[in-house]
């Protein structure tokens, strides 16, 4: 079944999809909900697999980077067009220093689009963990870390503020918008965690992350398309754990995000989550985040 053509419809859709695991996604059926959906632009998270075993998608031309790490991280981009170019932090190494312990691992990956002015980049941000003053033994998933999980994640959000700036100003030198999307692992208000005010002590959601969200947006840089568009009002949510009644009971967070370019941004008309109706339906913990923007002319530039 192939993806239905929108072209001439005066708008285009991007989708932002932590698949975690392509392969068990396409098991559970992601290749019917591409091709019933049919976005525009696709960008994939946490494939975890080889590069041999992504596979094809139908009506798409994938720009994939699996990463380094056996069985973790990897992103791709699925465009209805093979891109005019393509970027990884291995064919291109990230410059912002900071970065470069994490560009072998398969979290970044851009495109240059061949049908309209815009770069698109999907996203896998580091989870991280709880400072070591926060962590308590007997009362956490994971064995304590001493705080260096949480460290890890804190390198990469204070490198990759500078390294996000100079992608979004050498695509404005080219000509083109730039949307940011994908599995932050940050929620940045309290209308994007059910229960937000627990989740103040939980990592993705402590004050310095939040802090860390406020930094990349801006008038000038980039503007959160969900909650502009959603108006601020609890949700959409796109995480539910796959544990108790979290999916059921809409007991969630927002942490997958399309940040874009003011330009693009004002182009935003609709967000979507495509949550499963029931449990057993679900195609993975995240739910597909998808925007339509309307069409974009060169002369929509910022």
């Amino acid at each position: 079944m192939t993806a239905p053509d929108r072209s001439g419809t005066g708008s285009f859709t991007v989708a932002s999809f932590n698949v975690n695991g392509i392969r068990a996604a396409r098991r559970r059926g992601f290749d019917e909900w591409l091709a019933t959906r049919g976005p525009d632009v696709v960008a994939l998270q946490e494939l975890r697999c080889p590069a041999t075993e992504v596979g094809e998608f139908d009506g798409y031309s994938a720009a994939v980077d699996v990463g380094s790490v056996p069985g973790r991280n990897g992103v791709a981009l699925l465009t209805r067009r093979p891109p005019v170019a393509v970027r990884t932090w291995v064919s291109h190494p990230p410059r912002a220093r900071g970065l470069g312990e994490f560009a072998a691992h398969g979290r970044y990956i851009e495109a240059d689009l061949a049908d309209r002015p815009l770069t698109v980049a999907s996203l896998y941000l580091p989870k991280g963990g709880l400072p070591a003053h926060l962590q308590r033994p007997g009362s956490m998933r994971e064995a304590p870390d001493g705080g260096a999980r949480y460290e890890r994640k804190r390198r990469f959000l204070d490198a990759f503020t500078r390294e996000v700036n100079r992608n979004r100003l050498a695509a404005a030198r080219a000509g083109r918008e730039f949307l940011l999307v994908g599995d932050l692992n940050v929620a940045h208000t309290r209308h994007d965690v059910t229960n937000w005010r627990p989740a103040q002590k939980m990592d993705g959601f402590l004050p310095e992350h939040r802090e860390w969200f406020d930094t990349v947006l801006g008038s000038r840089r980039l503007v959160d398309v969900v909650r502009q568009t959603h108006g601020e009002r609890p949700g959409p949510l796109t995480w539910w754990s796959w544990a108790g009644q979290s999916f059921t009971k809409d007991v969630g967070w927002r942490v997958d995000h399309q940040l874009a370019t003011p330009g693009l941004a004002r182009l935003a008309v609709d967000v979507t989550v495509d949550k499963e109706a029931a449990p057993d339906e679900r195609l993975s913990d995240h739910a597909p985040l998808v925007v339509t923007y309307r069409e974009l002319l060169p002369q929509t530039l910022t």
